[in-house]
Protein backbone atom coordinates (compact mmCIF):
# COMPACT_ATOMS: atom_id res chain seq x y z
CA UNK A 1 0.00 0.00 0.00
CA UNK A 2 2.53 2.37 1.06
CA UNK A 3 4.72 1.22 -1.56
CA UNK A 4 1.96 1.90 -4.24
CA UNK A 5 0.85 5.49 -2.73
CA UNK A 6 5.10 6.34 -3.27
CA UNK A 7 4.81 4.83 -7.13
CA UNK A 8 1.35 7.03 -7.72
CA UNK A 9 2.73 10.28 -5.91
CA UNK A 10 5.97 10.02 -8.17
CA UNK A 11 3.88 9.87 -11.50
CA UNK A 12 2.17 13.25 -10.03
CA UNK A 13 5.22 14.56 -9.48
CA UNK A 14 6.99 13.90 -12.59
CA UNK A 15 3.97 13.61 -15.45
CA UNK A 16 2.26 17.58 -13.61
CA UNK A 17 4.94 19.70 -15.91
CA UNK A 18 4.02 18.15 -19.07
CA UNK A 19 0.06 18.42 -18.65
CA UNK A 20 -1.79 21.92 -19.42
CA UNK A 21 -3.70 23.61 -21.41
CA UNK A 22 -1.01 24.55 -24.13
CA UNK A 23 0.43 20.89 -25.51
CA UNK A 24 4.24 20.63 -25.39
CA UNK A 25 6.60 18.98 -28.28
CA UNK A 26 9.35 16.48 -26.54
CA UNK A 27 12.00 17.89 -28.32
CA UNK A 28 10.99 21.56 -27.67
CA UNK A 29 11.47 21.35 -23.96
CA UNK A 30 15.21 20.60 -24.62
CA UNK A 31 15.45 23.76 -27.23
CA UNK A 32 16.57 27.04 -25.14
CA UNK A 33 14.90 29.06 -28.55
CA UNK A 34 11.67 27.32 -28.30
CA UNK A 35 8.61 28.33 -26.75
CA UNK A 36 8.46 24.74 -25.33
CA UNK A 37 11.18 25.59 -23.48
CA UNK A 38 10.30 28.75 -21.35
CA UNK A 39 6.93 27.61 -21.00
CA UNK A 40 8.03 23.92 -19.45
CA UNK A 41 11.35 25.07 -17.33
CA UNK A 42 10.11 28.52 -16.02
CA UNK A 43 6.47 28.14 -15.87
CA UNK A 44 5.90 24.64 -15.27
CA UNK A 45 8.64 23.02 -13.70
CA UNK A 46 8.78 25.63 -11.22
CA UNK A 47 5.54 25.97 -10.37
CA UNK A 48 5.49 21.81 -9.29
CA UNK A 49 8.31 22.47 -7.74
CA UNK A 50 7.20 25.17 -5.49
CA UNK A 51 3.82 23.55 -4.98
CA UNK A 52 5.89 20.66 -3.73
CA UNK A 53 7.60 22.24 -1.19
CA UNK A 54 4.84 24.35 0.21
CA UNK A 55 2.55 21.79 0.73
CA UNK A 56 5.07 19.57 2.25
CA UNK A 57 5.98 23.00 4.82
CA UNK A 58 2.15 23.81 5.49
CA UNK A 59 1.75 19.45 6.11
CA UNK A 60 4.34 19.73 8.18
CA UNK A 61 3.18 22.37 10.11
CA UNK A 62 -0.01 21.09 10.90
CA UNK A 63 1.20 17.52 12.09
CA UNK A 64 3.49 20.24 14.50
CA UNK A 65 0.77 22.21 15.62
CA UNK A 66 -1.44 19.62 16.50
CA UNK A 67 1.85 17.93 18.62
CA UNK A 68 1.83 21.09 20.71
CA UNK A 69 -1.38 21.60 20.96
CA UNK A 70 -2.91 18.38 21.79
CA UNK A 71 -5.61 18.89 19.31
CA UNK A 72 -6.30 16.93 15.72
CA UNK A 73 -8.42 20.54 14.97
CA UNK A 74 -5.40 22.56 15.24
CA UNK A 75 -3.59 23.89 12.19
CA UNK A 76 -1.54 27.34 11.49
CA UNK A 77 -4.49 28.56 9.18
CA UNK A 78 -7.42 27.10 12.12
CA UNK A 79 -5.14 29.03 14.34
CA UNK A 80 -5.38 32.50 12.24
CA UNK A 81 -1.73 32.21 11.31
CA UNK A 82 -3.14 33.13 8.01
CA UNK A 83 -5.61 35.33 8.77
CA UNK A 84 -2.78 37.26 10.30
CA UNK A 85 -0.16 37.04 7.52
CA UNK A 86 -2.94 38.21 4.95
CA UNK A 87 -4.31 40.78 7.07
CA UNK A 88 -0.31 42.33 7.12
CA UNK A 89 0.89 41.69 3.78
CA UNK A 90 -2.48 43.33 2.76
CA UNK A 91 -1.74 46.27 4.67
CA UNK A 92 1.95 46.02 2.88
CA UNK A 93 -0.32 46.50 -0.48
CA UNK A 94 -1.97 49.33 0.38
CA UNK A 95 0.37 51.24 2.82
CA UNK A 96 3.84 50.13 2.02
CA UNK A 97 4.11 48.94 -1.52
CA UNK A 98 8.09 49.19 -1.23
CA UNK A 99 8.33 46.63 1.74
CA UNK A 100 8.62 43.02 0.48
CA UNK A 101 5.57 40.95 1.05
CA UNK A 102 7.70 38.18 2.26
CA UNK A 103 9.10 40.52 5.46
CA UNK A 104 4.74 42.10 6.12
CA UNK A 105 3.97 37.86 5.86
CA UNK A 106 6.91 36.90 8.25
CA UNK A 107 6.19 39.97 10.42
CA UNK A 108 1.98 38.99 10.57
CA UNK A 109 2.69 35.42 11.26
CA UNK A 110 5.22 35.58 14.00
CA UNK A 111 2.87 38.16 15.80
CA UNK A 112 -0.30 35.88 15.80
CA UNK A 113 1.69 33.05 17.43
CA UNK A 114 3.00 35.57 19.86
CA UNK A 115 -0.29 36.80 21.05
CA UNK A 116 -1.98 33.45 20.76
CA UNK A 117 1.22 31.92 23.00
CA UNK A 118 1.40 34.50 25.41
CA UNK A 119 -2.28 35.01 25.98
CA UNK A 120 -3.00 31.59 26.58
CA UNK A 121 -0.14 31.50 29.18
CA UNK A 122 -1.94 34.13 30.78
CA UNK A 123 -5.45 32.16 30.82
CA UNK A 124 -3.59 28.55 32.14
CA UNK A 125 -0.71 30.52 35.08
CA UNK A 126 -0.66 27.19 37.08
CA UNK A 127 -0.88 24.74 34.02
CA UNK A 128 2.85 23.51 32.55
CA UNK A 129 0.65 22.81 29.02
CA UNK A 130 -0.81 25.18 26.87
CA UNK A 131 -4.62 24.98 27.10
CA UNK A 132 -6.31 23.85 23.73
CA UNK A 133 -9.17 25.50 24.17
CA UNK A 134 -7.87 28.81 25.18
CA UNK A 135 -5.33 28.65 22.31
CA UNK A 136 -8.05 27.46 19.68
CA UNK A 137 -11.12 30.09 21.25
CA UNK A 138 -8.02 33.19 21.22
CA UNK A 139 -7.47 32.27 17.77
CA UNK A 140 -10.66 32.15 16.16
CA UNK A 141 -11.40 35.98 18.03
CA UNK A 142 -8.09 36.84 16.93
CA UNK A 143 -9.68 35.65 12.87
CA UNK A 144 -12.84 37.34 13.19
CA UNK A 145 -10.58 40.72 14.47
CA UNK A 146 -7.85 40.25 11.08
CA UNK A 147 -11.26 39.18 8.94
CA UNK A 148 -12.57 42.97 10.08
CA UNK A 149 -9.39 44.37 9.99
CA UNK A 150 -8.65 42.84 6.15
CA UNK A 151 -12.19 44.38 5.22
CA UNK A 152 -11.78 48.17 6.06
CA UNK A 153 -7.88 48.00 4.78
CA UNK A 154 -9.89 46.56 1.42
CA UNK A 155 -12.11 49.57 1.39
CA UNK A 156 -9.37 52.01 2.26
CA UNK A 157 -7.57 50.95 -1.00
CA UNK A 158 -7.86 52.00 -4.86
CA UNK A 159 -8.94 49.09 -7.66
CA UNK A 160 -5.88 47.79 -8.37
CA UNK A 161 -4.64 47.56 -4.88
CA UNK A 162 -8.31 46.01 -3.97
CA UNK A 163 -7.30 43.28 -7.10
CA UNK A 164 -4.24 42.36 -5.70
CA UNK A 165 -5.71 41.81 -2.02
CA UNK A 166 -8.65 39.58 -3.91
CA UNK A 167 -6.29 37.61 -6.07
CA UNK A 168 -3.66 36.68 -2.88
CA UNK A 169 -6.10 35.63 -0.32
CA UNK A 170 -7.16 32.68 -2.78
CA UNK A 171 -4.42 32.07 -3.26
CA UNK A 172 -2.15 30.97 -6.05
CA UNK A 173 1.11 29.77 -7.42
CA UNK A 174 1.73 31.45 -10.39
CA UNK A 175 5.70 31.56 -10.83
CA UNK A 176 8.32 32.99 -13.21
CA UNK A 177 11.71 31.52 -12.90
CA UNK A 178 13.08 29.91 -9.55
CA UNK A 179 13.99 32.66 -7.40
CA UNK A 180 10.99 32.26 -5.95
CA UNK A 181 11.08 28.19 -5.29
CA UNK A 182 14.90 28.61 -4.11
CA UNK A 183 14.05 30.77 -0.90
CA UNK A 184 11.27 28.17 -0.31
CA UNK A 185 13.11 25.50 -1.05
CA UNK A 186 15.59 26.83 1.64
CA UNK A 187 12.94 27.30 4.04
CA UNK A 188 11.90 24.00 4.05
CA UNK A 189 14.81 22.45 4.56
CA UNK A 190 15.49 24.40 7.04
CA UNK A 191 12.11 23.73 8.66
CA UNK A 192 12.62 20.25 8.18
CA UNK A 193 16.00 19.77 9.85
CA UNK A 194 15.21 21.72 12.56
CA UNK A 195 11.98 19.39 13.51
CA UNK A 196 14.11 16.79 12.81
CA UNK A 197 16.61 17.63 15.13
CA UNK A 198 14.30 17.76 17.81
CA UNK A 199 12.62 14.73 17.14
CA UNK A 200 13.14 13.29 20.47
CA UNK A 201 11.84 16.59 22.48
CA UNK A 202 8.78 16.25 20.16
CA UNK A 203 8.37 12.45 21.44
CA UNK A 204 8.69 13.40 24.90
CA UNK A 205 5.92 16.49 24.38
CA UNK A 206 3.59 13.19 22.46
CA UNK A 207 3.58 11.79 26.29
CA UNK A 208 2.38 14.70 27.61
CA UNK A 209 3.38 17.93 28.82
CA UNK A 210 3.95 17.00 32.08
CA UNK A 211 5.64 13.98 31.40
CA UNK A 212 8.09 15.59 29.09
CA UNK A 213 8.58 18.46 32.19
CA UNK A 214 9.23 15.56 34.73
CA UNK A 215 12.17 13.88 32.52
CA UNK A 216 14.20 17.24 32.34
CA UNK A 217 12.58 18.93 29.19
CA UNK A 218 11.97 22.54 29.13
CA UNK A 219 8.54 22.35 27.87
CA UNK A 220 7.64 26.09 27.25
CA UNK A 221 11.35 26.49 25.15
CA UNK A 222 11.12 23.66 22.91
CA UNK A 223 7.02 24.87 22.11
CA UNK A 224 8.10 28.75 21.76
CA UNK A 225 11.03 26.93 19.18
CA UNK A 226 8.62 25.13 17.21
CA UNK A 227 5.69 27.64 17.13
CA UNK A 228 7.97 30.26 15.58
CA UNK A 229 9.95 28.16 13.08
CA UNK A 230 6.25 26.47 11.87
CA UNK A 231 5.23 30.65 11.80
CA UNK A 232 8.47 31.86 10.22
CA UNK A 233 8.04 29.29 7.44
CA UNK A 234 4.30 29.20 6.40
CA UNK A 235 4.69 32.98 6.75
CA UNK A 236 7.09 33.32 3.97
CA UNK A 237 5.00 30.76 2.17
CA UNK A 238 1.93 32.57 2.30
CA UNK A 239 4.26 35.66 1.64
CA UNK A 240 5.07 33.94 -2.34
CA UNK A 241 1.81 31.75 -2.94
CA UNK A 242 -1.09 33.31 -0.43
CA UNK A 243 -3.10 31.57 2.38
CA UNK A 244 -3.63 27.78 1.58
CA UNK A 245 -5.96 26.14 3.49
CA UNK A 246 -6.85 22.88 5.02
CA UNK A 247 -3.21 21.12 3.74
CA UNK A 248 -2.29 21.04 7.31
CA UNK A 249 -5.58 19.28 8.70
CA UNK A 250 -6.04 16.95 5.54
CA UNK A 251 -2.70 15.46 4.76
CA UNK A 252 -1.17 14.55 8.67
CA UNK A 253 -4.62 12.77 9.53
CA UNK A 254 -4.22 10.58 6.00
CA UNK A 255 -0.82 9.38 6.53
CA UNK A 256 -1.49 8.62 10.50
CA UNK A 257 -4.81 6.52 8.93
CA UNK A 258 -2.23 4.82 6.79
CA UNK A 259 0.92 4.26 8.70
CA UNK A 260 -0.86 3.50 12.41
CA UNK A 261 2.45 4.90 13.49
CA UNK A 262 3.63 7.51 16.28
CA UNK A 263 3.91 10.76 15.16
CA UNK A 264 7.38 11.60 15.46
CA UNK A 265 8.18 8.72 12.69
CA UNK A 266 5.96 10.71 10.14
CA UNK A 267 7.51 13.48 9.84
CA UNK A 268 9.10 12.73 6.43
CA UNK A 269 5.66 11.10 5.04
CA UNK A 270 3.39 14.19 5.90
CA UNK A 271 5.59 16.44 4.64
CA UNK A 272 6.15 14.22 0.99
CA UNK A 273 2.58 14.04 0.45
CA UNK A 274 1.86 17.26 1.62
CA UNK A 275 3.83 18.22 -1.27
CA UNK A 276 2.29 15.64 -3.64
CA UNK A 277 -1.26 16.51 -2.09
CA UNK A 278 -0.69 19.93 -3.72
CA UNK A 279 0.70 19.48 -6.67
CA UNK A 280 -2.05 17.13 -7.46
CA UNK A 281 -4.54 20.06 -6.37
CA UNK A 282 -2.50 22.64 -8.68
CA UNK A 283 -3.37 20.47 -11.46
CA UNK A 284 -6.62 19.61 -10.84
CA UNK A 285 -6.68 24.15 -10.96
CA UNK A 286 -4.51 24.28 -14.01
CA UNK A 287 -6.33 22.08 -16.23
CA UNK A 288 -10.01 22.44 -15.16
CA UNK A 289 -11.80 23.95 -18.64
CA UNK A 290 -12.04 27.80 -17.14
CA UNK A 291 -11.71 31.50 -18.20
CA UNK A 292 -8.78 31.42 -16.16
CA UNK A 293 -6.77 29.37 -13.79
CA UNK A 294 -8.97 28.89 -11.16
CA UNK A 295 -7.36 29.60 -7.78
CA UNK A 296 -5.07 26.70 -5.67
CA UNK A 297 -6.92 27.47 -2.61
CA UNK A 298 -10.35 26.93 -4.04
CA UNK A 299 -9.30 23.47 -4.86
CA UNK A 300 -7.67 22.50 -1.04
CA UNK A 301 -10.99 24.18 0.34
CA UNK A 302 -13.13 22.12 -1.65
CA UNK A 303 -11.25 19.28 -0.82
CA UNK A 304 -10.20 20.09 3.01
CA UNK A 305 -13.75 21.45 4.10
CA UNK A 306 -15.81 18.23 4.14
CA UNK A 307 -12.73 16.54 5.44
CA UNK A 308 -12.80 19.32 8.56
CA UNK A 309 -16.25 18.41 8.79
CA UNK A 310 -15.85 14.55 9.06
CA UNK A 311 -13.51 15.31 11.85
CA UNK A 312 -15.60 17.39 14.04
CA UNK A 313 -18.39 14.67 13.85
CA UNK A 314 -15.48 11.80 14.39
CA UNK A 315 -14.43 13.22 17.57
CA UNK A 316 -17.63 14.25 18.75
CA UNK A 317 -18.34 10.48 18.58
CA UNK A 318 -15.37 9.59 20.66
CA UNK A 319 -16.65 11.19 23.23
Amino acid sequence: MKLFLYLISFIILVSAPFLGEIALSLEGIFDSSSTSFTIFWDLRVSRVVLAFFVGGILALGGLIFQIIFKNELITPYTLGIASGTTLFTAISIVFFPFMYMTISSVFGSIVTILILYFISKQINKNSIAVSTNSILLVGIALSYFYSSALMLVFYMSNLQENYSIVRFTLGSLDTVGFNSVLVVMIVSIVFYTIVYLNKQKIKLLLLSNDTAFLKGLNVHKINLLLLVIVSLSVGVCISFVGPIGFIGLVIPHIIKLIYKQSADKLFFPVFFFGGIFLVFSDLISRNLNTDSSLPIGVVTAFIGAPFFVYLLVRRRNKI
